[in-house]
Formats: structure tokens, sequence, C-alpha cells
């Protein structure tokens, strides 16, 4: 038996997901772990099989209901979707003009996490040690690697999806930042602000196929070696925070004459780099202590840390 909880509540965990499925650096997964519903959803995932199917071509709709656990994640979905599709716009303006104070509440958010994910495992040992500095290994790496060019074409954006979705639902390793990674970030996110189809429908098909085969290797590996699972996965989150640490400038794509231009060869102003920059690679510092937009960015990091912790008590107050 399944814990119960309310639409409302399961609606704002979707919506938290989703808004942080967004943020390139930031897994909604991580949300979903730390609210209490990770292996929930996991499990709800990967019940969309052939016996499934066989109760819908049955007409058994009452018992497909209640084995794909639709009241848990009808909300949910409804949550993520309301969020990204109503967020995109807001957090794409966020990101490109308040980049460093955007990002410093997130990294809040993800450091609050590390410990929370962490706590999860019942007894660390040395097998659990090394699953984490894997996992950490994994995400500093990742964190290193060079944007690929943004790329439209059918193939690619179906391979995104894939790729994504499935990184989306491991917290600490963002599938917005996979998407950056590949491309196609900013393509992807003006696709769901202006509902650009030719984009969307291969995203989906991708998302969908990802996300089934995804979750039924994560429901092994939760059955068979569950504290190696959680301890990787907090490698992820840890390993993440180098992903989406906020001070950094980055590096775009430019001509033989040092001018910044889109993936096309057309020139760009410094206001179109954000949308239209190729990214290349970026240059992580130190910020200087002291200066106004510090302690506003420390301010937004506490912030985020103290949201983490309000959700995942509202989430273990939920399940019991």
């Amino acid at each position: 038996m399944q814990p119960k909880e309310s639409f409302l509540s399961l609606f704002l965990k979707g919506a938290a997901m989703g808004a942080a499925n967004v943020i390139p650096g930031v897994s909604g997964g991580t949300i979903a772990f730390i609210t209490g519903i990770y292996q929930r959803l996991i499990l709800a995932i990967k019940s969309f099989n052939l016996t499934a199917a066989k109760m819908l071509l049955k007409g058994q709709f009452k018992d497909f209901l209640q084995y794909i656990d639709a009241p848990f994640l009808l909300p949910l979905i409804l949550g993520i979707f309301g969020s990204i599709f109503s967020l995109a716009k807001v957090l794409e303006y966020l990101f490109c003009n308040y980049e460093v104070l955007t990002l410093a509440f997130f990294f809040g958010l993800i450091a609050a996490s590390v410990y929370l994910v962490g706590k999860q495992v019942s007894k660390w040992n040395p097998l659990t040690i090394v699953m984490l500095l894997i996992g950490l290994a994994i995400a500093v790496g990742i964190s290193f690697l060079k944007p690929l060019s943004a790329n439209d074409g059918f193939l690619w954006v179906f391979l995104c999806g894939i790729v994504a979705v499935s990184s989306m639902i491991l917290p600490g390793l963002s599938g917005s930042y996979i998407l950056l990674l590949l491309g196609n970030y900013i393509l992807v996110l003006s696709a769901v602000g202006d509902f650009n189809m030719k984009i969307l429908i291969p995203l989906g098909l991708g998302c969908g196929i990802g996300i089934l085969v995804f979750s039924r290797l994560l429901a092994w590996l939760f059955d068979h070696f569950k504290d190696g699972t959680i301890g990787l996965l907090t490698g992820f989150v840890l390993g993440s925070l180098l992903i989406i640490w906020p001070w950094k400038n980055t590096d775009y794509l430019q001509n033989a004459a040092g001018q910044m231009i889109d993936r096309k060869g057309n020139l760009l102003t410094a206001s179109d780099l954000c949308l239209d920059g190729v990214v290349l690679g970026y240059d992580r510092f130190i910020p200087s202590i002291g200066t106004g937009q510090f302690f506003l960015a420390l301010a937004l990091m506490i912030l985020g840390a103290a949201l983490v912790i309000m959700i995942e008590r509202t989430g273990n107050l939920q399940g019991k």
C-alpha cells in the first residue's frame, strides 16, 4: 500500500521538479529524492509495460489506473509540465540576465541536497564510499566536457530526449545540463516557450523511450544494491556543485576576427549571446568577496538550502 498524499502536495512537488529541470545543472530527480517520492516514481514509471497495455486494450481502465499508480502520477505530471511551460520563459530571462544570482540560488539548493540524499544510506562502508567517489568522478568529468553545436535534426533531437530524460531522473545529473553539452539546451527551451512541434515531437518521443528503459534499470539497482546506488547518486549530487558553480566566464564560438558568431556563422551582439551563442566551455573562478553581488548571491544560496530543507521536512511529514 502506497502512502497517501494530497493532490496539491504532489502537484507542488511536480512543479518543483519541473522548475529544477529547466536550469542547467539542477536535477528534478534530486527534488523527487529529498521529498521522499523517488522510488515510488521509478516504480510507477516502470509499471508502463505489457501488462498495463493489455489492461488498457481490454478496457480495464480502473485496473489500469490502479496498476500505474495514477493517483500519484497524474498530479505529479501536471505539476512538472505546468511548471516547465509556465516558467520556461521566466527562467530563460533570469538565466540570461542574472546568471550568477540564478545559479547561486540553485547552488544552495544542491549543496543542501548532498546531505539529504547521503543520509538515506543505511550504513556507509567501503563499497558505498567507492560508489560515491565513482559518482563524484563522473559528475566532475561531465562538468569539463565541451558543449557541442546546436542541431535541430530529428534523430539528434530524439537522441537528446533519450539522454536528457535518463539524466533528468538521476539525482545530481541535470537533464538541462546534458542538453547544454549536446548543444540543444537553448533550442529546446525556446521550443517549449514557442510550442515548436518540430523540436518537441522528436524530443518527446526520445524522452518517452528513455524514461521507460532507464526506470527499469534504476528499479533493479534499488532492489539489489540500494545503499551502493544511493552512494553513487550522492556522488552525482556532490559533483554537480562544480557544474552549477555560479562564477564562471563562458567561452563562446568566435570567427577568425574574434567576433562572436552563432552556429550559422552570423555575427552576434552581446544581448544575443545567451540565446544564440555557441558555448564552447567555461572558465570558473573564485569571486571577489565583499561586493554587493557576492552577498546577494550568498543570501540566495542560503535561501535555496533552506528551501530544500523545508521541502524535505514536508515530504517526511507527508510520508508519516
